[in-house]
């Protein structure tokens, strides 16, 4: 069976209920593919065993870039290609390149994170969405289970923990 093409759907009404049927789903051997959620749920991303991120880093690093290329830039051009005295000024006055170094470091930092993120999360301008459940985006929970990534355990037994955990509606959903 292929990965990422046949799911088994969970929906659930309560956050609550979710948290506690994720712990119980994760006890019982069953891989959880995601989690859907209208909006955020705290302490969900624990209970799936999700690690912290490593944005704040290419954040970091992004930003370093930024300040790097300003002073760069802003060096070159007051030093080398276009010297000029203003104010009685040295030519390469670091209290001067303050404000830029500061924007360029934001933007640059701004578009990494952007660019790292939706790289990451495979979310291309050309990509097609997989929507599971229409009412993950308004009122309802949904918890998608991979059949090919828990072959070793029945369809039946999965289903079953669902309704067991506390879904409201256990359905099958397919993409080809």
């Amino acid at each position: 069976m292929e990965r990422d093409k046949n799911f088994i759907l969970g929906i659930f009404d309560d956050e609550d209920i979710l948290k506690n049927a994720v712990r119980e789903i994760r006890a019982a051997g069953i891989k959880i593919h995601e989690v859907f959620s209208p909006y955020p749920v705290h302490g969900l991303e624990e209970e799936l065993g999700y690690r912290r991120s490593r944005l704040p880093i290419a954040a970091f690093l992004f930003g370093l870039l930024g300040t790097t290329l300003a002073l760069t830039m802003q060096f070159y051009m007051m030093k080398f290609d276009w010297p000029m005295i203003i104010g009685g000024k040295d030519h390469a006055a670091f209290p001067d390149f303050i404000p830029v170094s500061f924007e360029l470091t934001v933007l640059v930092a701004a578009f990494g994170m952007v660019t790292v993120f939706m790289v990451s999360s495979n979310l291309k301008p050309w990509g097609q969405p997989r929507i599971f459940d229409l009412r993950s985006t308004d009122d309802k929970h949904v918890m998608a289970i991979d059949i090919a990534n828990n072959a070793a355990v029945d369809l039946e037994i999965i289903k079953g923990a669902l309704k067991n955990s506390g879904a409201t509606e256990v359905n099958s959903k397919s993409f080809e």
